[in-house]
């Protein structure tokens, strides 16, 4: 990709894209969150030359540029982040583990965005990050400017707190605590 592979791109694109814009829409709203992705991915592509590391390494490194981006955004705008109303239907992204499965599914939804962006912003952004991008909690907190045990610490207060506000239960349904399987 770093030597101008397309196809590569496109592959790299179609994978980190909707997740990424998930996030941003927690984080901006749903009616701008195309726009800061689209800045976001601009200056990845100017960027790119200084990328160095595997596939985790980029999606860490997209996420980190897409927060910058929303976080300038919202100072422009001079206003918090709003809770997401609709939001547009986003490819199924299935997953291997069993709570990232159920959160993308639940996550699908414009209910499920609103549900996340209700929470603290610090356990927000560590469900996002850790559920939605799939990062890890090491990746997550330089994301953050927190340490792994932090971002750990908060994706778990926070999928507890979505569990218990829940209308359906997350997960496997045998009972568990769903965030503890975010450790």
């Amino acid at each position: 990709m770093l030597r101008g592979d397309d196809d590569a791109f496109r592959t790299v694109y179609r994978s980190v894209q909707p997740r990424l814009e998930r996030y941003l829409t927690a984080l901006v709203g749903p009616n701008e969150a195309e726009d800061v992705a689209s800045d976001t991915w601009a200056q990845a592509c100017r960027d790119m030359s200084s990328f160095t590391g595997d596939a985790d390494g980029f999606r860490g490194w997209v996420t980190t540029i897409g927060r910058h981006r929303a976080l300038d955004h919202l100072r422009a705008k001079g206003r918090r982040p709003q809770s997401a109303g609709t939001i547009e239907e986003f490819p199924e992204w299935i997953s291997e583990d069993d709570v990232e499965s159920s959160v993308e599914a639940i996550l699908s939804t414009g209910a499920a965005i609103e549900m996340i962006a209700s929470l603290p912003q610090e356990q927000a952004e560590a469900v996002l990050l850790r559920a939605v991008m799939g990062l890890d909690a090491k990746t997550a907190g330089r994301i953050l400017g927190r340490s792994a045990g932090a971002v750990r610490t908060a994706a778990y207060r926070g999928l507890g707190t979505l569990a218990k506000r829940s209308p359906r239960p997350l997960g496997d349904n045998s009972g568990g605590n769903p965030a503890e399987e975010v450790r």
